[in-house]
């Protein structure tokens, strides 16, 4: 059953949803990046071009979008719902570009355990935003993927909690452990922009239902 009320979709619409797709899309890109780096680094010089690259391109689509909402008459998606969502999916890669690059200014030898679970949940994450972005033009029922997302954002808490207790009570340089709290703090603000893009897109339901 779809959860919003169909009406036919104009032209100014359907740009817009192609350019959140291509966000959402984006951001999967750049996660999955992330995962493959931190599970090839750190000969992996090639991958963080690849998410900067990613990162340039999610700016690109946004500024794209907030120009498209702000030329375009009220349509299929409120401005300002518009507006958040295109800013939580670009927040998602910006945040990711930032763990890449802090893994070379940080000259990191090689990752720890926690900081792969991290990158794995936060592209699971945003396998599931690509899944549930098309749906947001269809009218179909998203809710199991936004639960999904708030799941895996407790998942990345948890995962957090227990990363930062062990960097305290290994006995571990200092030094060392200020660069890995960095490090968990990025991944854990790109997991929770995941969660950010779920509740803007419940609001949305909420709103046309």
């Amino acid at each position: 059953m779809p959860i919003f009320k169909r009406s036919a979709h104009s032209a100014r619409d359907t740009e817009l949803f192609d350019l959140l797709e291509s966000a959402a899309a984006n951001v999967k890109r750049a996660a999955a990046l992330l995962e493959e780096l931190l599970g090839s680094f750190p000969d992996a010089q090639e991958l963080a071009r690849a998410i900067l690259l990613c990162e340039q391109e999610g700016d690109r689509i946004s500024h794209t979008i907030y120009r498209h909402v702000a030329q375009s008459p009220p349509g299929a998606i409120d401005r300002h719902d518009a507006h958040a969502l295109a800013a939580a999916l670009d927040d998602v890669v910006d945040y990711v570009e930032e763990v890449a690059d802090f893994l070379g200014l940080y000259k990191i030898e090689a990752p720890m355990e926690q900081a792969q679970q991290l990158a794995t949940t936060l592209r699971q994450a945003c396998d599931v935003i690509e899944r549930a972005l098309p749906k947001l033009r269809s009218g179909d029922d998203y809710s199991h993927e936004t639960v999904e997302i708030n799941r895996l954002e407790n998942d990345g808490d948890r995962i957090v909690r227990e990363a930062l207790a062990a960097l305290f009570e290994g006995g571990i340089d200092p030094m060392v452990v200020i660069r890995w709290k960095d490090l968990y703090e990025r991944l854990e603000a790109a997991i929770d922009a995941t969660e950010r893009v779920a509740n803007i897109l419940d609001g949305i339901a909420l709103k046309q239902r």
